[in-house]
């Protein structure tokens, strides 16, 4: 399935929608920004809570975590690198790495060592959105969480451990 998301999502409000490439909405998240650390909600069309994910503060390197059901899913948190940007991601439902560029939009998301989700902004390369491609036998709304969480992490000015 393929979808669109806005860069710099929460630069615009606490509130917006992930699309699907015939701009139909598919999920929408929220935002908390005026807390301290990054608190988003991705919900169903019905806006029922699919995803929690919560930055932790009072860290040196920003570190998100992912829940769904109220069950704890993934750690997603950067490590210090000096040459590229470098990611641990912790979860229970396989092991994820990311390789390619995540300041210009354009990495895979791998999991077990197969890409399972792939970022591109090359197709919306004029506007401030961005392609997110993900094998359909994957949970769609977790790959669309990490992928934002990254978005979060490499990209929000606000970011508190930035």
């Amino acid at each position: 399935m393929e979808y669109k998301i806005r860069q710099k999502i929460f630069s615009f409000g606490d509130k917006f929608a992930i699309k699907d490439m015939n701009d139909r909405d598919m999920y929408y998240v929220h935002g908390k920004i005026f807390t301290i650390g990054n608190k988003l909600r991705i919900l169903d069309l019905q806006n029922r809570e699919l995803v929690y994910i919560e930055q932790k503060i009072f860290r040196f390197l920003p570190e998100y975590h992912i829940y769904m059901n109220n069950v704890h899913v993934a750690m997603v948190k950067r490590e210090f690198s000096f040459f590229r940007p470098k990611l641990y991601i912790e979860s229970d439902l396989g092991r994820f790495d990311v390789d390619g560029s995540v300041f210009a939009y354009d990495f895979n998301v791998r999991k077990n060592g197969r890409v399972v989700a792939t970022v591109s902004k090359k197709f919306f390369s004029w506007t401030d959105t961005y392609k997110v491609s993900i094998d359909d036998g994957e949970d769609q709304v977790l790959m669309l969480a990490l992928v934002i969480v990254l978005d979060q992490i490499f990209h929000d000015n606000n970011n508190n451990s930035n």
